[in-house]
């Protein structure tokens, strides 16, 4: 299980979380958000990957950040469409610098429906559920990981919203369950923040080092 720290803002912070070795650092380029990114990434090591997350921006500014910013994955919130999808697998074959997988995020609430997944099921490397609420994203608190145990697919999917350490007893718990096999990583953002865009230290290693005691 491989872990992802989003919504990081601040050079000398995203240094420091480097340090704790995530294998994903997630940066916003959404100019509503208040952990919007525009500053320089620093020098990460090779094995951490620089995820862009994006909301409904169109196919040419996705691909001319991930080319910018050397991006190893875009994360798309919003109402994207498969036509859409495949348009944007289309430009990153002919226009990006490097090999890029394509996640698809749906939020969840008890009313999901699994269906939503199958237009995309052929066009995107990953899932990510995260807590359906009034923002697009980082609402802070967890949806019924319950209603997975209907998830239909076997493609792989993050796990998501308000993850912090008061879950790590329930993310236990959720890794007995059958569906747990296609959690490919955790998602932390909120829970783990000193204000907006700045990450805890101590938290994040504290979490972390909890993970790696249970798996």
């Amino acid at each position: 299980m491989k872990l992802k720290v989003c919504g990081m803002k601040f050079p000398d912070n995203i240094e420091a979380i480097a340090k704790l070795q995530p294998d994903y650092l997630g940066f916003i380029f959404y100019k509503k958000s208040t952990r919007f990114f525009d500053a320089i990434i620093p020098s990460l090591p090779d094995a951490i990957k620089k995820v862009g997350v994006f909301v409904d921006a169109s196919a040419e500014d996705i691909i001319t950040l991930a080319n910018n910013y050397n991006l190893d994955v875009i994360q798309l919130h919003g109402n994207q469409t498969k036509e859409f999808v495949l348009a944007l697998n289309k430009l990153v074959s002919l226009y990006a610098n490097k090999e890029i997988e394509i996640w698809k995020v749906f939020s969840v609430d008890k009313h999901f429906n699994f269906k939503d997944l199958h237009p995309f099921e052929n066009e995107v490397h990953k899932y990510l559920f995260d807590t359906k609420g009034q923002l697009k994203g980082g609402n802070g608190y967890t949806f019924n990981w319950e209603i997975l145990k209907e998830y239909p697919s076997k493609k792989p999917f993050i796990l998501s919203g308000g993850i912090g350490l008061d879950e790590v007893e329930n993310i236990k718990n959720f890794f007995k369950l059958d569906v747990s096999k296609n959690c490919f990583a955790l998602d932390v953002n909120s829970q783990f923040e000193i204000k907006s865009g700045l990450k805890n230290i101590e938290a994040l290693e504290k979490f972390k080092n909890k993970l790696h005691h249970f798996k």
